[in-house]
């Protein structure tokens, strides 16, 4: 009995010492909180399954209250950090995105059009781009603008822009509505 008594006692003194250790933070960054609460998730997750594997602690009188205490603490933890991960994932992939974004908005017109139509169409669109404009942003013949010349009206319903991103990104919104031929240009990638 006294093992038993020490065993419990020693358990809950661990989760209650971990769980404190837990809270501290120690670190800035989004990656950085982002680790710190996925350590907090697993922390939750490995005294959630302590307790489920020792159910006698929820039951003794001995511990029934602090062992019920901790097990509902590390739930509730366990639910708002999921939910804080999510954010901060959700967060962390938006700026991804903007950092791409931003880069692929300097991107040479090869790289522009091949990340847009990718590996499917990408060789397709190029050979339309090279024979509408020599892979050239600025080409201009009469209202025909860009990398694939597109006329005043497609340029109004799908957008256009400066960058070999953008013209890329319209012509390809163009391309699908097109039905994925390649009817609306003059030249044509075969």
């Amino acid at each position: 009995m006294p093992r038993v008594l020490a065993a419990g006692l020693c358990a809950l003194i661990l989760v209650v010492v971990a769980s404190a250790a837990q809270a501290r933070p120690t670190a800035s960054g989004l990656a950085a909180q982002l680790a710190r609460h996925v350590k907090t998730l697993k922390h939750d997750r490995h005294v959630i399954r302590f307790f489920e594997s020792h159910r006698w602690l929820l039951d003794d009188p001995r511990f029934r209250r602090e062992a019920r205490r901790q097990l509902a603490a590390h739930r509730r933890s366990r639910a708002a950090t999921a939910r804080r991960i999510a954010r901060l994932e959700a967060t962390l992939e938006k700026r991804r995105t903007t950092r791409r974004l931003a880069a692929l908005a300097k991107a040479p017109p090869r790289l522009a059009i091949c990340t847009v139509f990718g590996k499917r169409y990408c060789t397709q669109a190029l050979r339309v781009a090279r024979c509408e404009s020599n892979l050239t942003t600025s080409a201009r013949n009469g209202q025909y603008l860009g990398l694939f010349q597109m006329g005043s009206w497609p340029r109004e319903l799908f957008g256009h822009g400066a960058s070999a991103f953008e013209q890329a990104r319209a012509a390809h919104r163009y391309f699908i509505h097109s039905g994925r031929d390649w009817s609306p240009w003059t030249c044509k990638p075969w």
